[in-house]
């Protein structure tokens, strides 16, 4: 098993309308790989055309127990005084991502667009993200996620 950190690049989101009725929408980002979640800074009075520019890492195996293998978007509006609004969603499979990273090193998807979709099925505009899978041995693991290491005593 290769165990390394996915790293998300959530750059920007076009086309996703408006929810709110006076003023324009503050959307944020809910990004979930397997049972690890998110959250993106929220793009105050950005309406439908947001840029976050953010990184956020997860931690990732490959095989994984569960198989699966997908990063899901859930872009939601904030709201003061009510619940917040789904806007939509993306998924983003990275089964390949994580495999030839483990083969290679090092695997990126370069930035690009993900169609956004409502509960519905319509189509809801689009979000652009890049997603890098980069392998770690256990000792760098240990380091970036702030764990311990076993002492050989």
């Amino acid at each position: 098993m290769v165990r390394g950190v996915l790293e998300v690049m959530l750059i920007s989101a076009q086309r996703l309308g408006n929810t709110d009725f006076l003023g324009k929408m503050d959307p944020y980002v809910l990004i979930q790989y397997q049972n690890q979640q998110r959250k993106s800074s929220t793009a105050r009075e950005e309406g439908g055309s947001p840029v976050w520019n953010e990184r956020h890492t997860f931690l990732a195996n490959y095989p994984g127990v569960s198989n699966e293998y997908k990063l899901t978007l859930k872009i939601m509006d904030k709201d003061t005084f009510t619940a917040d609004d789904f806007i939509g969603e993306a998924v983003i499979h990275v089964k390949d991502l994580l495999l030839l990273g483990a083969e290679k090193g090092t695997a990126e998807l370069h930035p690009r667009k993900y169609c956004v979709v409502c509960a519905d099925g319509s189509y809801r505009g689009e979000i652009q993200v890049g997603v890098t899978f980069t392998p770690k041995v256990e000792e760098e693991m240990d380091e970036d996620i702030g764990g311990w290491k076993q002492s050989e005593y």
